[in-house]
């Protein structure tokens, strides 16, 4: 409807812009940069990150690092407005381009500008988004340092000690004017916070509604291959993967189709199995699992259950006929386009079906929240709670004494046992 309207303001203007500066700094900046800013909305915002070269430079130095995944484009834009809103408040101050920002000289309009577009209160020393202000601050360090290198490479003696005094200004004095105050502000925001955890009965009502759920779309898709029944076993499967493994929404809605089909599906060792209870044996032939990439690039892994696994399966092998495209390379792709189901948006859908008392405690955070505390609740030792926390993605001592079975084992034999058991809400019975 938009392209048609006939009642839509022209957009040739800025259009027009970006073509003049897509020519001017057309030898150092990639096409794979004009690409990544073309979806950008037209408005001042974007007009001033596809004319300045500065933010252009660091547009181009985030392609450099993160061009590779698809997914990181958004944040990388969202990089560029932030800067650009922040120039366009320095234009009423005759600061034209990124680069004079970051002039020793002007510091303390640059710190005036970010406070202005960071909603500071200077009767309460509070900011109305404090983490806009934080994330400005590194990216005008990325900016000068982008400046210093240029200036090294072109042996440019004014430039370097320009920007070598700006960041020493930042070091010295931006946590006092800026960071601290935001950080506090961020840290009260915390105080006093409700407990958000979920209820187990709300768990075990989502887990029954995705099987029922995940069944009805399986049949459906199986009997006639359409978008929308695709779309139905997609989303269910996806809400039913972040649910049993409580593992953050983002990192299995971009599990890779390669990630699935190449997954270790050999025999467990002879060896190893000498360690394990029949029970934890039959668990590691009953989970499949998939190793994916987390946070910070961390692998991590994904235990599926076999229903899953046949759900995948049939995913996978419906995906032309649904409309999948063929450049699509994410296991739960969406139909016609180049992305994927979100898996909080699945969670959602699915936890106001469910019949929940709480729904909106039913998110990948929360969840993840309430196998960490309960996995203190049920008093299991260091070397358990290490494992716990190693496959949830967070941050523990990985070079333990305890870590004699390979990782895949662990995961497979030990973990599956906590997340079955909370799935079934039989917590007492591994208790202690």
């Amino acid at each position: 409807h938009t392209r048609r309207c006939h009642f839509m303001p022209e957009r040739t203007s800025g259009l027009g812009l970006a073509t003049t500066a897509e020519t001017v700094f057309s030898e150092s900046i990639s096409q794979g940069v004009w690409k990544l800013l073309d979806p950008m909305r037209q408005d001042d915002v974007t007009t001033v990150v596809r004319n300045d070269f500065g933010i252009l430079q660091l547009a181009q130095t985030l392609y450099n690092k993160h061009g590779h995944d698809t997914t990181k484009y958004e944040y990388i834009r969202q990089k560029l407005r932030e800067l650009a809103r922040v120039l366009l408040i320095l234009r009423t101050d005759s600061i034209y381009t990124i680069e004079e920002a970051v002039k020793p000289g002007n510091f303390l309009k640059v710190v005036k500008a970010v406070k202005k577009v960071s909603g500071f209160d200077e009767e309460n020393q509070t900011y109305a988004a404090p983490s806009l202000a934080l994330k400005i601050g590194h990216s005008l360090q990325k900016i000068a340092d982008i400046i210093h290198c240029r200036a090294l490479m072109t042996e440019n003696e004014d430039l370097m000690k320009s920007t070598e005094a700006f960041k020493s200004l930042y070091t010295s004095k931006w946590c006092e004017l800026v960071s601290h105050t935001a950080l506090n502000t961020l840290s009260e925001k915390k105080f006093n916070k409700p407990l958000t955890l979920p209820f187990t009965q709300d768990v075990q009502l989502l887990h029954n509604h995705l099987q029922q759920a995940a069944k009805v779309a399986f049949d459906r898709l199986k009997e006639a291959a359409s978008p929308q029944s695709y779309a139905e076993l997609a989303k269910a499967t996806l809400a039913q993967a972040i649910i049993f493994n409580r593992r953050r929404a983002g990192e299995v809605s971009k599990m890779r189709l390669k990630n699935f089909t190449e997954r270790d599906t050999s025999p467990l060792h002879d060896d190893v199995s000498l360690g394990l209870t029949k029970f934890e044996k039959k668990l590691c032939e009953h989970f499949s699992r998939v190793e994916i990439r987390g946070k910070r690039g961390r692998k991590v892994a994904v235990l599926l259950t076999p229903d899953m696994v046949e759900s995948l399966n049939l995913l996978v092998n419906n995906r032309m006929k649904c409309g999948v495209q063929d450049t699509n390379v994410f296991l739960f792709a969406r139909p016609q386009c180049s992305s994927y189901y979100r898996g909080q948006d699945s969670l959602r859908l699915h936890a106001e079906k469910c019949g929940a008392k709480k729904p909106e405690y039913l998110r990948s955070t929360q969840l993840r929240k309430h196998v960490a505390t309960l996995s203190q609740v049920l008093n299991l030792k260091d070397n358990e709670l290490d494992q716990v926390a190693d496959f949830l993605g967070h941050d523990i001592r990985v070079h333990r004494d305890h870590y004699r079975l390979p990782e895949a084992t662990i995961q497979l034999a030990k973990i599956s046992k906590l997340l079955l058991v909370m799935d079934k809400g039989c917590l007492g019975s591994i208790q202690g």
